[in-house]
């Protein structure tokens, strides 16, 4: 199965897209980390806030290799 290469509008939506999940993810580090420093912390906002950012990163992750080309062995 051959993949086609990204043109320039879909590489620059793929950039828009990482840029906002990684201000996203920034923005729930810095959640996070107030929800546990005040206590009491809701521990439950905040496995879901970390469960949210894994997911970020998973996404961002994918992106990524998405726009880096494959480069045979």
């Amino acid at each position: 199965m051959a993949i086609t290469p990204l043109n320039d509008n879909e590489i620059a939506n793929l950039q828009e897209q990482l840029n906002e999940l990684h201000a996203e993810h920034r923005d729930l580090d810095q959640v996070i980390a107030h929800l546990t420093e005040v206590p009491p912390p809701d521990d439950l906002l905040v496995r879901r806030l970390k469960k949210r950012k894994l997911a970020l990163k998973d996404r961002i992750m994918l992106l990524e290799e998405m726009l880096v080309p494959d480069i045979p062995a």
